[in-house]
């Protein structure tokens, strides 16, 4: 095995600069870390692991505070050695929150309860990787975000749903693995960048994944809590919602029915003998041919408390997808639109769901798409909580096969205004529970993750990996932040390498959607598979596509006047902005209207002429970013170095079939020559 393609961020070199050596030393010279908590043992191990790397040095502990001039340790532990502004500083924290400071002489990483302690040494070692000054630290911490959630979607076979990284690290043919190192090897890596709470199998639970929830498994399943949860990391299951009647043959799964709720209550009590801190359920129903309460003429509140209500004893928790849409309806008829679905189905029953019920709420409208709107769902029921859903995993956006740093999208996400409470009511302030009074709400996101060597497949998708539990931590950072901290750690502080790699990142979005789907119509992609272009690609049928490409134009009319009325959705004065052909954002312009191929952009550019020129910018784009790439071989270890070479030649493949299928599409469908005479095949 390869260390430095496994170790992802946590490389831990060697330092090679002599006084950034000798400074860590001497700060590490003489170190106490109190507890007897697993997740205390956790840090003392990761310190040791990057002090060695790192250093090359062996730390040298000792039982005595007043003797260490390094002091690890929760409120409770360290209290009486602490100055009263320290203890005043983590009294306003939440209990996740630390503090990494100098004081006389001594480094103090104290948090207010054992994974703040965690945290405030990840932390430590981050800096210690990116070569900091640690001589004077004064850094006061807590994450934005209460839940900070990955779902896995793998299934018991090994196979991993959209996952483009190798088999899954949690079940290999049909059965839970025995050797877990690779498991708490990933945990390691969640928790270095703040995950707290995890699901380890697809939402779509299929045969044998329904017996995730009895003692076929359980005690396994307990096993991977355990190793979760000295990371401080919940864990939970999803499950198949018809579980009563494919487990006991019970004859309905109906949520009203007592019975079935009693069903449940026995099963959650049995689950939590096995794993005290379990977390609760991850919940599809309804959607996508999954079982739900529709079958039962009962609505989803109804099913998600039924859930709840056993699940609340034990302080579990539902989180409930809201990924529920008509999945074989007739995309011809123009009135009909899988965008308006979840805000259709779920806004009116706000104020049903119990409090311990979350809804998971996909970023966009539809499902993942290099661009689309933000979800007007998120933020729009104001008594139910809620999570924005995000995907690492590039489904729609490379698959790990081309370079998409999805950051900046996310940022964008964070950063929209849905004026649902004024001016300032963000997705990131609604998600962090400061517009509406959530008792938990946060973020979840799909892993990228498989059983290849480096991870992800591609080396450089590590980032959004990384860069997913950074955002959600603090959304405060930039992108640019965020991707050099990760090149730092993951390939060293050498000046060249970090600039270029960041370089490639930061436009690496920009350019996958240059040469993709343009302003917004989304899709346009190999049904089934999700990769590569098929322009007139419909996901379940034959009937149209997502686009609504004439001889005359292209887009979706979701205007209030004359088209699916979706713009309804949203508040003033976004409601407007995406209404009004003429205010709305050319990112988004296909999105929200149908137009014709000669309407003039913004930037002076008819539509079609936009296509043309951005499928061939992107193309030229990814050559760049092969030559960039290429630059680096001799600052670069060769493993990683050809695997991110052998993926630019994939992409570019890519690139060119999107190029010229887009391109010669749209030429035959509106007549239109580009205007530079380019070549259109």
């Amino acid at each position: 095995m390869d260390s430095s393609k496994y170790k992802m961020w946590l490389q831990y070199e060697i330092c090679t600069v002599e006084q950034v050596n000798v400074q860590y030393q001497s700060l590490l010279r003489n170190v106490v870390i109190k507890g007897n908590d697993p997740i205390i043992f956790s840090a003392k191990d990761e310190l040791q692991r990057a002090v060695k790397g790192m250093l090359d040095h062996e730390l040298s502990w000792t039982e005595n505070v007043q003797e260490a001039n390094f002091v690890i340790g929760n409120i409770n532990e360290v209290a009486d050695f602490l100055k009263e502004e320290q203890r005043q500083l983590l009294t306003d924290l939440t209990e996740e929150g630390y503090i990494v400071q100098t004081s006389n002489q001594k480094t103090y990483i104290v948090g207010n309860t054992d994974k703040g302690v965690l945290y405030g040494v990840h932390h430590f070692i981050r800096l210690m990787q990116i070569n900091s000054d640690l001589s004077q630290l004064q850094i006061v911490e807590q994450p934005k975000n209460q839940f900070r959630m990955i779902n896995q979607w793998d299934n018991l076979d090994g196979t991993v749903e959209r996952g483009y990284s190798g088999q899954s690290i949690f079940y290999q043919n049909g059965k839970i693995v025995k050797d877990k190192k690779r498991i708490r090897d990933y945990a390691r890596y969640l928790s270095s960048v703040g995950i707290n709470a995890i699901s380890i199998n697809n939402v779509n639970v299929w045969e044998e994944e329904t017996y995730f929830i009895t003692n076929k498994y359980l005690a396994e399943i307990k096993a991977i809590a355990d190793i979760f949860s000295a990371y401080a990391i919940r864990l939970y299951l999803s499950i198949n919602f018809a579980s009563p009647m494919a487990i006991d043959g019970l004859s309905t799964a109906d949520p009203l029915n007592k019975e079935v709720k009693q069903w449940w209550k026995e099963k959650v009590a049995e689950i939590y003998e096995y794993i005290p801190d379990f977390g609760g359920f991850v919940v599809k129903a309804d959607s996508e041919h999954r079982p739900g309460p529709f079958t039962y003429n009962r609505d989803h509140a109804d099913g998600a408390n039924m859930l709840a209500e056993a699940l609340e004893p034990y302080d579990g928790k539902v989180v409930w997808r809201c990924f529920v849409y008509n999945c074989l309806q007739d995309w011809r008829d123009r009135a009909t639109d899988r965008a308006r679905a979840a805000y259709d189905h779920f806004k009116p029953l706000d104020g049903r769901f119990h409090e311990n019920v979350l809804l998971q709420i996909k970023n966009g409208p539809m499902d993942f798409q290099v661009r689309e709107p933000v979800s007007p769902l998120l933020g729009a029921m104001p008594q139910t909580n809620q999570l924005v859903e995000f995907q690492v995993a590039q489904e729609y956006t490379g698959q790990q096969i081309d370079l998409c740093y999805l950051i900046p999208q996310w940022k964008q996400v964070l950063d929209f205004d849905t004026h649902i409470k004024g001016t300032g009511s963000t997705i990131s302030e609604i998600v962090a529970g400061n517009i509406h009074a959530y008792k938990y709400s946060g973020i979840a996101a799909v892993s990228n993750i498989g059983d290849d060597e480096n991870w992800t497949g591609h080396t450089l998708a590590q980032a959004n990996l990384y860069g997913y539990g950074r955002l959600i931590w603090d959304p405060s950072l930039s992108s640019q932040e965020i991707a050099e901290e990760w090149i730092s750690q993951t390939f060293g502080n050498q000046k060249e390498v970090v600039e270029k790699i960041g370089s490639m990142l930061l436009s690496s979005w920009t350019i996958y959607e240059n040469y993709t789907a343009p302003l917004g119509v989304g899709w346009m992609v190999t049904p089934g598979i999700h990769y590569g272009p098929n322009i007139d690609g419909y996901e379940y049928s034959r009937w149209g596509t997502y686009h609504f490409a004439d001889r005359e134009g292209i887009g979706v009319d979701r205007t209030i006047e004359t088209g699916t009325g979706y713009t309804d959705q949203y508040e003033e004065p976004n409601r407007s902005i995406y209404n009004i052909l003429s205010e709305c954002p050319d990112e988004l312009l296909l999105f929200f209207h149908h137009v014709p191929y000669k309407y003039t952009l913004k930037n002076g550019e008819t539509v079609i002429q936009h296509i043309y020129n951005t499928h061939f910018k992107g193309y030229e784009q990814v050559e760049d970013l092969m030559d960039s790439w290429n630059s680096l071989e001799s600052l670069m270890d060769n493993d990683r170095f050809k695997n991110v070479q052998d993926r630019f030649r994939r992409q570019k493949i890519n690139a060119k079939e999107w190029r010229d299928q887009i391109n010669s599409y749209f030429y035959r469908k509106s007549g239109i020559a580009d205007q530079y005479n380019r070549t259109i095949y």
